[in-house]
């Protein structure tokens, strides 16, 4: 039998037990989230570019508050420039 599946507890399971690949330190997350949002606003695979940051921002709120404002500012700035 099969339990329903439970997307908080999953979602804690994650975050516990960490990613399944590479995943970037804060330092090395706040080296790299420039370029990781301008790949991401350029449609380029910033994944790829940038092994580990997705997991990074996954698991740090902190970093992915820091990448969500970024990105809010530069296509703010972007839009204002049209």
């Amino acid at each position: 039998m099969t339990s329903p599946s439970h997307p908080d507890r999953d979602r804690l399971l994650a975050r516990l037990t960490g990613p399944r690949g590479p995943e970037l330190s804060c330092e090395e997350c706040f080296e790299e989230l420039d370029r990781y949002v301008e790949l991401e606003l350029a449609d380029a695979d910033a994944d790829a570019a940038i092994p580990g940051m997705r997991a990074h921002l996954e698991g740090c709120s902190a970093c992915a508050e820091d990448r969500d404002s970024l990105r809010a500012l530069l296509i703010s700035e972007a839009g204002s420039h049209t």
